[in-house]
């Protein structure tokens, strides 16, 4: 009887770190109109952190996440930089190893970031 009590009390305990630990959430919006005028809009946006391992301004990014395999991220047209603050930076703030969560939205198969922020400065 212990025996199981001790293993139900360490998995809902393992349970809870795992969903402490995540690392990105998403939300989802979907638009449908009738059948005569079909129209369908569908977003997916999402944010994800990670440690910086390669950045170019205005074209990629890449986070090494939790997961342990590196995310590859495109950036959209228009990308915010700012502090956890909500401060705007330039780009050129973003180094190498810097911790930060990306905002992006779902394209196919490409991740396409409109938001990169720094959750830690040196």
């Amino acid at each position: 009887m212990i025996k199981l009590f001790l293993s139900v009390t360490f998995a809902t305990a393992l349970m809870g770190l795992v969903a402490y630990g995540q690392t990105s959430s998403s939300s989802s919006t979907t638009v449908a109109t009738g059948s005569a005028g079909t129209t369908e809009t569908t977003t997916t946006t999402t944010e994800s952190l990670g440690t910086v391992t390669d950045f170019t301004p205005g074209q990629t990014i890449v986070l090494k996440t939790e997961a342990g395999e590196p995310a590859h991220y495109k950036f959209s047209k228009t990308v915010t930089y700012q502090t956890a603050d909500g401060r705007v930076i330039e780009p050129s703030k973003i180094r190498k190893d810097s911790k930060v969560r990306v905002h992006y939205l779902k394209s196919g198969d490409d991740m396409l970031v409109d938001k990169v922020i720094v959750t830690d400065r040196d």
